[in-house]
């Protein structure tokens, strides 16, 4: 994507921003729908069988946990492949900042995906709180001895990690760029299995306003914009690093599909060494020369390997010898 200027735009892209934004407030709306409602009806259920007090405070099940993680990892995947070609499929302010930071989106489209993703939060937790029984219970909260440092942290370092999943899988683009979404919500499922006991796992400011606004506001509130605003920032800068080093240099090849870029069957080289060192005639000289013996570490696969045989040179007859290693005498 071409750089953005930070505030002037034509006309065109204004219109295209606005419309983008439209339809980010459908996409979040349709994502926070799905994964609120899976963790209202989660805690309903411990509800009915726990009470309301477990099911707002817990402690919660393993079970419990999980559940809610996978409907946040099943809702994002099923939402992001419908709109991640329109919109991207952010659905989230601080994805929507890290993106900006790297210069994916305009100043003007951050400021408009800020708006249309919080107001589809509120959107969502409203029609969950009218279509579904009370209490209102999926406002997020510091779990049992959790303090707000804690907490704050925990989102600062789960945020991070997601937003880091969506710049190398979505915006680096590559030929598994059409599966991010897969990698991603894998992501997010994990840091929910991480996060959901000890602070409701928001990762998400408009995960956490919008019930808010619906439900009411929190002591812990302002964690749940400081922690994923700064994961964003902390991901961005490691993502410029990576950048900035070229890190496909590292290990490339990484995307290649062609079978004739993978590594070489290792029983064929070491019977190409062993047919090579059976014809080997060396001395005891030979044996000791610090150059000839460089084979024995530079393939580590054959040096475990002792080249004992058959020489063809002999008619198939029975070679008595094992050769260490040994190039072939010139």
């Amino acid at each position: 994507m071409a750089p953005r200027r930070l505030f002037s735009v034509t006309n065109q892209e204004l219109r295209e921003d606005i419309k983008a934004a439209s339809i980010e407030v459908i996409g979040t709306t349709v994502f926070l729908l799905l994964a609120l409602g899976s963790i209202q009806s989660a805690k309903l259920s411990v509800v009915a069988t726990q009470g309301a007090g477990v099911a707002e405070f817990g402690p919660h099940s393993l079970d419990h946990n999980i559940y809610i993680s996978a409907s946040a990892g099943v809702s994002l995947l099923a939402s992001a492949w419908m709109f991640y070609r329109i919109t991207g499929g952010l659905f989230n302010p601080a994805v929507s900042l890290a993106l900006r930071l790297i210069g994916q989106i305009s100043t003007i489209r951050l400021v408009l995906y800020f708006i249309a993703q919080l107001t589809g939060a509120i959107i969502a937790s409203a029609i969950i709180r009218g279509v579904t029984p009370e209490p209102f219970l999926i406002k997020t909260k510091l779990g049992e001895n959790i303090n707000l440092v804690q907490g704050l942290f925990i989102e600062v370092f789960c945020t991070a990690i997601l937003i880091l999943a969506i710049l190398m899988l979505a915006a680096e683009k590559s030929k598994l760029t059409p599966m991010a979404p897969i990698g991603i919500s894998m992501t997010l499922f994990a840091c929910h299995m991480f996060a959901v006991s000890f602070t409701g796992a928001s990762l998400n400011p408009a995960r956490s306003f919008g019930p808010s606004v619906v439900g009411g506001f929190g002591r812990e509130h302002w964690i749940y914009w400081v922690g994923p605003l700064a994961g964003s920032c902390l991901s961005v800068l490691f993502y410029l690093w990576l950048k900035h080093t070229k890190y496909w240099r590292i290990n490339p090849g990484q995307t290649a599909t062609d079978p004739s870029e993978s590594p070489e069957d290792p029983v064929k080289r070491i019977e190409i060494w062993c047919a090579l060192m059976s014809r080997a005639n060396v001395d005891q000289a030979d044996v000791q020369n610090p150059t000839l013996r460089c084979v024995a570490w530079l393939d580590p696969i054959v040096s475990v390997v002792r080249c004992t045989g058959i020489d063809p040179e002999a008619g198939g007859s029975a070679w008595p010898r094992s050769v260490n290693f040994i190039p072939r005498k010139k």
